[in-house]
């Protein structure tokens, strides 16, 4: 006899979920407040040294008196001057290698042997050949930015026009698209999240080197705040400072992610 439907059989629950990690602000939130409680509280007690590490009370006033007497807005206007017009400057250079790279031959073989011997090259360690050659002014400090930021970039968005699938794009030339139509409406789109992605890393180092351009020579910017703090022993001055560049990156990464969720809606 044959054994009754429904007999021996069991019901396997759906697990084709995937990994699809998502960021959870209350944790993150939750997990920083933790973090400064402990903080204050090892300087409640006495376990910490107020002068090597102020509590974050001591901080957050040195970042209001930064505040109410305009000192922080004219240092931090001048290092978002140079941060946006060095990312902007590399950050067009590196497109235009990266798409040439990734559509030319020609452009490939020149271009990335360049980009892998100059790449691993400090960018900081260049500053002062910089200063040598362009001076101590505002010239030697976005010729830096834009140097360190155009490598990354570079690579970022050569990698992703690679990625884009050759068959859309024969798919494009036997539809008798033009060369600027296949660029607009395959190799962009399809290259986008990789740029996109590019940009995040390329604007952390445009942050870490507008700061070590500030502290070699300039009167304003938050590495020139920083530096003057420490050469005074003001720990709270030098850690609002800090804690400045860090909302700033929190400020650039939110940013990114807004661009990011507009154009890559076709996800």
């Amino acid at each position: 006899m044959s054994e009754p439907a429904g007999i021996g059989e069991r019901t396997v629950p759906l697990r084709g979920g995937g990994f699809a990690p998502r960021l959870r602000p209350r944790w993150s939130w939750s997990f920083g407040l933790l973090l400064m409680a402990l903080w204050q509280l090892s300087s409640s007690l006495g376990w910490s040294n107020e002068l090597l590490l102020p509590s974050p009370a001591r901080v957050f006033g040195a970042l209001l008196d930064l505040v109410r007497d305009g000192e922080l807005w004219r240092h931090l206007t001048a290092s978002l001057q140079r941060i946006l017009g060095g990312w902007l400057l590399g950050t067009i250079a590196g497109l235009a290698l990266g798409f040439a790279m990734g559509v030319s031959s020609v452009a490939r073989s020149g271009g990335l042997p360049l980009i892998s011997a100059l790449f691993p090259v400090p960018k900081i360690a260049l500053l002062p050949l910089f200063i040598l050659w362009l001076g101590i002014g505002e010239v030697s400090k976005l010729t830096m930015i834009a140097f360190g930021v155009f490598f990354p970039t570079a690579v970022s968005s050569y990698t992703a026009f690679d990625s884009v699938p050759r068959g859309l794009i024969r798919m494009g030339q036997s539809f008798n698209l033009s060369t600027a139509a296949i660029a607009r409406k395959i190799l962009l789109p399809g290259a986008l999240p990789g740029i996109l992605a590019g940009f995040r890393i390329s604007s952390s180092i445009a942050l870490i080197l507008v700061v070590a351009a500030e502290m070699i020579g300039a009167e304003y910017g938050i590495g020139a705040l920083i530096l003057t703090a420490g050469h005074l022993m003001q720990t709270d001055r030098l850690l609002a400072g800090v804690l400045v560049l860090s909302l700033l990156g929190l400020l650039i990464g939110g940013l990114l992610s807004l661009i990011e969720a507009r154009l890559l809606r076709w996800r």
